[in-house]
């Protein structure tokens, strides 16, 4: 089995049926067949291999991102240009999906960046509350009820072959502190390293874009070996 072969067979085995809190939905685009061949496409066409690959670790799916493409920080526009494949979904762009897009991009593209790096999410599945995106740490309840799926997840995702001498946190307040509590727990990897979240940077400091995605390239690069 290739990289490839293990993502898809875990994600795709995922299922809708975990025991929330009231009121808390969740996000499960794999039901649709679109879906599923953009997501099989992405991963076959990148990860086709048994290359060890830099984790890069985003909170959970949102609505208008993977929780539509099921490829995390991507969005019905950007798996498009990414894969090929012409879908049918809203064009509406996501903010860190284009900031992720432009960082790929400062590296030297899709094909050059997959081949180092792999994007995964802490929580595989994302949420709703009334009608909007709920994070796995918004709500204690939640995070409490995701705890074992969530450290679960994160030993599938080194089991694809990651490496674990490094990871990097995408998101560097609650997301980070999780990560380095859940860390020191499991040992899951010898450092976890924060980035600027990408949300954060094109709502607030998008003036700064160049700047932070600099930091990106710098902070990924300085662990690539060849």
């Amino acid at each position: 089995m290739t990289f490839a072969d293990r993502v898809i067979d875990y994600t795709l085995s995922l299922t809708p049926d975990w025991k929330l809190p009231k009121g808390i939905d969740i996000l499960y685009p794999y039901s649709d067949d679109e879906c599923k061949t953009i997501f099989t496409t992405f991963y076959k066409r990148y990860c086709d291999d048994n290359h060890k690959r830099i984790i890069l670790l985003g909170i959970n799916p949102g609505r208008f991102g993977s929780g539509i493409t099921g490829v995390p920080f991507t969005d019905p526009s950007t798996i498009e240009k990414l894969t090929g494949v012409k879908n049918s979904y809203t064009k509406k762009a996501e903010l860190s999906s284009q900031f992720i897009m432009s960082m790929i991009n400062a590296m030297g593209g899709a094909e050059s960046f997959f081949q180092h790096y792999f994007i995964g999410s802490v929580c595989p599945l994302g949420f709703m509350r009334d009608n909007k995106n709920c994070n796995y740490y918004d709500d204690p309840k939640l995070y409490q009820a995701l705890k074992p799926i969530i450290v679960d997840a994160i030993n599938k995702q080194i089991e694809f072959g990651v490496r674990t001498d490094i990871a990097f946190s995408i998101g560097q307040g609650e997301n980070f502190k999780i990560l380095k509590e859940l860390n020191d727990d499991h040992q899951f990897f010898d450092r976890i390293e924060p980035l600027p979240h990408p949300r954060w940077v094109m709502q607030y400091r998008k003036k700064d874009l160049t700047s932070h995605i600099d930091t990106y390239v710098t902070k990924l690069s300085e662990h690539l070996t060849v």
